[in-house]
C-alpha cells in the first residue's frame, strides 16, 4: 500500500476541518463563554474590556456569519432560484431576530432597541446595500436591467408593512407614544405573517418567474456551480445540517453581545439608535458583500433578490416575533418611529419606488440611495 492511499482517508478531515473553520472557532468562542468568560460580561472592568470583549465577539460572529452565507449560497445552487436567494435570507435575517430577541430579553431596558434594528436594516439594505451596487455595477456595466414584475411585488409589501409597522403606531393615540395597544399589537403579528407568508407562496410556487433575470432571446437560466468559484457544493443535507450548526454559535453568543453593547452605549452615552446600527452592519455584512459580488457580475436580479427580500424579512419577520415577546414578557416596546426617521423612510420608499419604476438602472440611482444612506448615519449621531 503506498503513502498517498495510506493517507487518503485523512483528506476528506483535514478538508472539513479547514473549510468549516470558523464553525470550529465558534463553538471554542462559545464554549469560553459559556464559562469560565461568563464572569468577564457580567462584570465589565471598564472601556477597554469593553472593547475586547465587542472586537473578539464581533470578529467570530461575523466569521460565523460568512460561513452561514456560504451554506446558503451551497444551497442556492444545489435548488436554484428563486430558492437560492431566499435561503440566503432567511438564513441572515433570522441571525437578526435572534440577536434582537436576546437584546430583549437578557438586556437593559431599551424599547426602542428592535424598532431601531428594523429601521437600520431597511436604511442599509435600501439606501447603503441597494445603492453600492448601483453605483459599482453601473460603473463597470453602465446600464443593468432586472425583472420589473419581481421588484414590484417586493416593494408593494414592504411599502405596507413598513408603514403599518413603523410608522402607524405614531400616529395612534391608544398607547403612548410609538408603542402598540394589545388590538394593534395582534392586528400587526396577523397582518406581518400573513402577508409575508402570502408573498413567500407566490414567490416559491406560481410566480417564480416574476423573480429571475429577464431571458434575452436565445438565453436560458444557469445554474452551473462552477459559475460559483471558491465553492465546494456537497450533498443537500450536508449544507442543511452545517448551516444550522454554523447559526448555533451566533445564536448563543447574541446574548454576550447583547449585554456588551448594552454596557458600550451606556457608558459612552452613546445614542440608543447606535446599537441597532451595529447589530444589522453585523448581520448584513455577508449578504452585502453578496450582493455587490452579483451587481459586478452583472446579476442585478440577484442583488435585487437579496436587497429587497431582507428588506421585506426585517420587517415580516421581526415584528411578530418582537411583539410576541412583548406580549408574554410584559416588556415595553415602541414600534413607531420619530417624525425625522418618519420623512427619511418615505423618502426612501419614493426613491424605491423611482429606481424599480422601469426595467434598467444605472449609477445616478445608486447615487442617491447612498445620499440617503448618507444621511441616515449623520442623524444617528445628530440627536439632543
Amino acid at each position: 500500500m503506498s503513502a498517498d492511499s495510506a493517507n487518503a482517508p485523512d483528506k476528506p478531515a483535514k478538508g472539513l476541518l479547514r473549510s468549516e473553520l470558523a464553525l470550529w472557532v465558534g463553538l471554542v468562542t462559545t464554549g469560553i463563554f459559556l464559562t469560565v468568560g461568563g464572569p468577564w460580561v457580567k462584570n465589565i472592568g471598564g472601556g477597554a474590556a469593553a472593547a475586547g470583549l465587542f472586537a473578539w465577539l464581533f470578529a467570530v460572529m461575523l466569521w460565523l456569519s460568512f460561513g452561514v452565507v456560504k451554506h446558503a449560497e451551497c444551497l442556492a445552487i444545489k435548488l436554484g432560484e428563486p430558492f437560492g436567494t431566499l435561503i440566503l435570507t432567511l438564513a441572515v435575517i433570522s441571525i437578526e431576530v435572534v440577536m434582537i430577541s436576546a437584546v430583549m430579553l437578557t438586556g437593559g431596558e431599551n424599547p426602542t432597541m428592535a424598532r431601531d434594528t428594523m429601521f437600520s436594516v431597511v436604511m442599509i439594505v435600501l439606501n447603503g446595500m441597494l445603492g453600492l451596487t448601483l453605483l459599482l455595477g453601473g460603473l463597470r456595466h453602465h446600464e443593468q436591467d432586472y425583472n420589473l414584475r419581481g421588484a414590484r411585488s417586493y416593494m408593494a409589501v414592504i411599502i405596507a408593512l413598513g408603514m403599518l409597522c413603523l410608522v402607524l403606531p405614531r400616529f395612534t393615540e391608544s398607547a403612548p407614544g410609538g408603542a402598540p395597544s394589545d388590538p394593534m399589537a395582534v392586528f400587526l403579528i396577523i397582518a406581518s405573517v400573513g402577508l409575508y407568508g402570502t408573498f413567500l407562496w407566490l414567490q416559491s410556487t406560481r410566480h417564480q418567474q416574476f423573480f429571475k433575470a429577464p431571458l434575452r432571446e436565445g438565453e436560458q437560466h444557469d445554474d452551473d456551480p462552477h459559475h460559483h468559484p471558491g465553492l465546494v457544493v456537497r450533498s443537500l443535507g450536508f449544507h442543511i445540517a452545517f448551516l444550522l450548526l454554523t447559526m448555533l454559535p451566533i445564536v448563543l453568543l447574541s446574548k454576550k453581545m447583547a449585554k456588551v453593547v448594552d454596557y458600550g452605549i451606556s457608558a459612552l452615552g452613546a445614542p440608543e439608535a447606535l446599537a441597532g446600527f451595529l447589530v444589522a452592519i453585523l448581520v448584513l455584512s455577508p449578504e452585502g458583500m453578496a450582493a455587490v459580488k452579483a451587481a459586478m457580475g452583472n446579476q442585478l436580479q440577484r442583488t435585487v433578490n437579496i436587497a429587497l427580500g431582507s428588506a421585506l424579512a426585517t420587517i415580516g419577520l421581526t415584528v411578530p416575533a418582537v411583539l410576541a415577546i412583548s406580549e408574554f414578557t410584559g416588556k415595553f416596546i415602541e414600534l413607531g418611529l420619530n417624525p425625522r426617521d418618519i420623512v427619511l423612510l418615505v423618502a426612501t420608499f419614493l426613491v424605491a419606488e423611482t429606481t424599480f419604476g422601469g426595467q434598467r438602472t444605472n449609477i445616478l440611482a445608486g447615487a442617491v440611495h447612498l445620499i440617503l444612506f448618507a444621511a441616515y448615519v449623520m442623524l444617528i449621531f445628530d440627536s439632543p
